[in-house]
């Protein structure tokens, strides 16, 4: 039998990642995540953290030692984070935005219907290279 005795239960409490650079990362994700609703949460020498509601996420400069080989989605491991984006206009500003910062779109030949007919999206990747999804809610 499942544990089920909260509401919070099956949702995450946070998530972090580790970074190659971490004053590019806080510059690239900063702004998006302030789009998306979250707040600075926390900001050490050696991270920082954003936070929606209940729920975190946190960027952590990995060590010189672990940087080799670097991060790719087809390995083993994670593949992207997906996020709710609110309306269509909202992705759609999130995607002038990237372009305006030259981050480049994934699958710009079908954006934004990527994701097929009924799903409106954005894809992108972070310095890391850590692909990234924005989803429209309507």
């Amino acid at each position: 039998m499942v544990e089920n005795s909260g509401k919070k239960t099956g949702r995450f409490h946070h998530i972090e990642i580790y970074v190659g650079n971490l004053e590019r990362s806080r510059e690239f994700w900063g702004w998006i995540l302030e789009r998306l609703g979250y707040e600075k949460f926390q900001d050490w020498r050696q991270g920082f953290s954003y936070i929606q509601g209940d729920s975190y996420i946190v960027f952590v400069q990995a060590q010189k030692k672990y940087l080799e080989p670097p991060y790719h989605r087809c390995r083993v491991g994670l593949n992207h984070l997906a996020f709710h984006a609110g309306s269509k206009q909202n992705v759609d500003y999130v995607t002038d935005e990237l372009r305006k910062r030259n981050v480049t779109i994934l699958y710009e030949d079908c954006h934004p219907y990527a994701g097929g007919v009924d799903h409106y999206a954005v894809y992108f990747e972070d310095p890391d290279r850590i692909k990234v999804e924005l989803v429209a809610d309507d």
